[in-house]
């Protein structure tokens, strides 16, 4: 039987410890691809412990990458070997990853590998929050705690590509100058503690000549969202995808959510339905896909990791040095 590297996340203490292992390569079953790994990216969520549930014992590291096409399984359609491809995928960290066809988007000239590796889980995710739920316009206001984190430069980008206004916080004030010279942001908010964070409000009022904002975005957890919601305009959105504060539980403000007819909204994939991610993947193709293919819209990569490093690769996303995406490249040809 044919085998493969790949790396795996064990239990380790109060942590978990990606360890590299020879294992079977896996085959294309029906409605499958089997994919020759190029990129894959890093997402804080499946490696840091507190990040979002976690399956017990040991696991498959990655959950997106991009890569060839080596083998089409019976069934498949629209895909052959030698595309270039893009996916959401269980064992992205593997010099090969099998994949549901409903998942692949195949990848523009336009995309390196890194860029690519980079885009699945967290721009599907991004697409959600914006368009499926927020219903971002050109013209609206978004607002996003944790701009500087891999979904929240990439929001950025993809705001500032639909013709929306983008105001961002963070704990570091140079990442955030960083982003208006280079990502396009239109205001940064420096939030280190309690006061900064009450602060919120009065800066995006002011922003917005008092309306609020449109759409906001919650990548910290629950000592941001009060202020969130408090920043929201009428008929405001906002979306909840991360938690590094690692505060779970918070308030909400029921009368104001009521008289301003405010929307609250999850982002996850893990309970979605296959029908659920392949509509989802068909709708991200046909709104940005084409914005990538002609430049209108990037991935923000920070920093590719060799295959052998991802220890390195997730030490360096547990610092938060970082801007954007850390991507782990493929493994060199035998």
């Amino acid at each position: 039987m044919p085998t493969m590297r790949a790396w795996r996340l064990h239990p380790a203490g109060s942590g978990l410890e990606p360890r590299l292992e020879t294992v079977p390569r896996p085959e294309a079953g029906a409605s499958q691809l089997l994919l020759r790994v190029r990129a894959a990216g890093l997402n804080r969520g499946e490696l840091m412990v507190g990040h979002g549930p976690q399956a017990a014992g040991a696991r498959p590291a990655g959950t997106e990458a991009a890569g060839e096409v080596v083998a089409v399984g019976p069934g498949v359609e629209g895909f052959a070997v030698g595309d270039r491809v893009m996916a959401r995928c269980p064992g992205g960290f593997a010099e090969y990853a099998r994949v549901e066809a409903y998942e692949c988007i195949g990848v523009p000239p336009a995309l390196d590998w890194a860029q690519a590796g980079s885009i699945p889980l967290t721009n599907l995710v991004v697409h959600d929050m914006l368009v499926a739920q927020g219903r971002l316009e050109a013209g609206e206001t978004l607002l996003v705690a944790g701009v500087t984190s891999g979904v929240g430069v990439n929001a950025l980008l993809a705001a500032k590509a639909m013709g929306a206004k983008v105001i961002g916080t963070s704990g570091s004030a140079e990442k955030l100058e960083r982003l208006k010279r280079e990502g396009g942001l239109d205001v940064g908010l420096h939030v280190r503690d309690a006061a900064s964070i009450a602060a919120i409000v009065g800066a995006v009022r002011e922003a917005t000549g008092g309306r609020g904002a449109n759409l906001a975005i919650d990548g910290v957890g629950g000592s941001v969202f009060p202020a969130l919601v408090e920043a929201l305009a009428y008929e405001g959105r906002l979306a909840m995808v991360g938690y590094v504060d690692g505060q779970l539980s918070t308030t909400l403000d029921l009368e104001r959510l009521h008289l301003q007819r405010l929307t609250v909204f999850g982002v996850s994939n893990k309970l979605r339905t296959p029908a659920q991610r392949a509509e989802a993947v068909r709708a991200f193709r046909a709104d940005w896909l084409p914005l990538y293919a002609d430049g209108r819209l990037r991935s923000w990569v920070d920093r590719v990791f060799p295959f052998e490093q991802l220890a390195e690769a997730k030490a360096c996303m547990e610092a938060g040095g970082h801007l954007g995406k850390i991507v782990l490249g493929g493994a060199a040809d035998a």
